[in-house]
């Protein structure tokens, strides 16, 4: 029977207006199919979906209305290449789950409840935990006899001490409503953590590590030997660092002379620094292309509002520094992390009393591969480590279901 025991793991990240999808033989952790559908919603959607063994890339363009809907072309495109959701080899589908509470700290097999907590953390993760439940449901309902995992973001960051986990409000009160600062991006920033610590030749444990994971989505974290002692987002993903479209850190008094001065609701707010506020809000663009863009064209509210984002992102590594007392390593990864030259040269500017510096030679490479940008003579490695949140879900999702039998769900 463990000869024909399939091995192949299907990863769902279902994000606020897209899909990333990865299809993985976990014998030798290749990818068989990978995928994206992005601008769900709009007219402009887009699927890019490649199979991997032949490098055939397919595309579709046009509008797709939501995440049902896009879920369901993503499974028509793998039955296309052989490898529809029906294949007996389908181990698992591992789905990524913004938002698990206190009650989720490792991946968990989901089922009626688990999908009811998932339901009831919403109003902390209004962007994504709905988007996570779509794409639970419609696996499920593709293929409802196969297991279902959910991989938490909030689960590498339970490791904070409660001087970084709490909030200064009565502890009762904070006890009660489940309120404390519970993170985010959690599979990325311990995927990364650890290959910077590979990069520089160490073990994790020996590594005190700055993870910068900055897409539309932005948080920072401190890594202290391999555990999170500290990260930027709270008790929702909307504390922290300034986003695409997310304020990140705001005198929680802005709320409330909104609400009596500006004569909001709480719902307009909740949107207001969701979805209108951050990049977007100071500028009109979350894309930090064409945020440059305009800056080399000379336009002043761009410039203003990178430089807001950039200022931000100086004091959480100034202050991830004093957290960990000695640093190691600042890692760069994620969309903007990865790839945009200019953020990474401007939040390292000035630091250099810290022990940082960026080689702009090296700064300005092109690699899918973890490498230093920092010059050889800098106290502190500056990295840029592509993050793969799909693999950590994968392996994940295989460890909990694929190592025992085919089928068997229990821990």
């Amino acid at each position: 029977m463990s000869s024909t025991r399939p091995t192949r793991i299907l990863v769902l990240n279902s994000g606020s207006s897209s899909v990333k999808y990865q299809l993985l033989d976990m014998r030798d952790t290749s990818r068989l199919a990978v995928g994206l559908v992005e601008r769900i919603g709009e007219q402009t959607s887009r699927l890019r979906h490649t199979l991997v063994a032949t490098g055939e890339t397919r595309e579709q363009s046009g509008p797709i209305a939501d995440h049902d809907t896009a879920l369901k072309a993503v499974a028509e495109e793998l039955t296309r290449d052989g490898l529809g959701l029906d294949s007996p080899e389908l181990a698992a589908i591992g789905h990524r789950v913004v938002h698990g509470g206190m009650f989720f700290t490792e991946p968990t097999v989901i089922d009626d409840a688990v999908l009811t907590e998932i339901e009831r953390l919403i109003p902390v993760a209004p962007l994504h935990n709905p988007a996570n439940l779509t794409g639970i449901r419609t696996a499920m309902a593709l293929r409802p006899d196969l297991p279902q995992v959910a991989v938490f973001d909030t689960a590498f960051h339970t490791t904070m001490p409660e001087s970084a986990a709490r909030y200064a409000i009565d502890p009762r009160i904070a006890d009660r409503h489940r309120i404390r600062r519970y993170g985010f991006h959690g599979t990325s920033h311990a995927y990364v953590s650890r290959e910077t610590a590979r990069l520089l030749g160490k073990d994790p444990s020996e590594v005190n590590v700055i993870v910068l994971h900055l897409g539309n989505g932005a948080s920072a974290s401190a890594v202290e030997e391999g555990r999170c002692v500290d990260t930027s987002m709270g008790l929702t993903p909307l504390e922290g660092l300034v986003m695409g479209t997310r304020s990140g850190d705001l005198d929680p008094a802005v709320i409330f002379h909104l609400a009596r001065v500006g004569g909001m609701s709480l719902d307009e707010i909740d949107a207001l620094l969701n979805k209108r506020s951050g990049l977007f809000g100071l500028c009109g663009d979350n894309d930090m292309r064409e945020i440059r863009r305009r800056i080399d064209e000379g336009d002043e509210e761009a410039a203003r509002a990178f430089d807001i984002y950039i200022h931000r992102l100086k004091k959480y590594i100034g202050a991830y520094y004093a957290v960990l007392g000695r640093v190691d390593a600042v890692a760069f990864t994620a969309g903007v992390g990865e790839n945009a030259v200019p953020v990474r040269a401007a939040a390292v500017a000035g630091l250099e009393g810290l022990g940082l510096a960026v080689d702009d030679e090296l700064n300005a490479g092109r690699s899918d591969e973890p490498r230093l940008i920092s010059p050889a003579s800098a106290r502190v490695a500056v990295a840029v480590v592509p993050t793969d949140e799909e693999l950590e879900i994968a392996t994940q999702t295989y460890d909990l279901v694929g190592k025992n039998s085919g089928t068997n769900t229990s821990r």
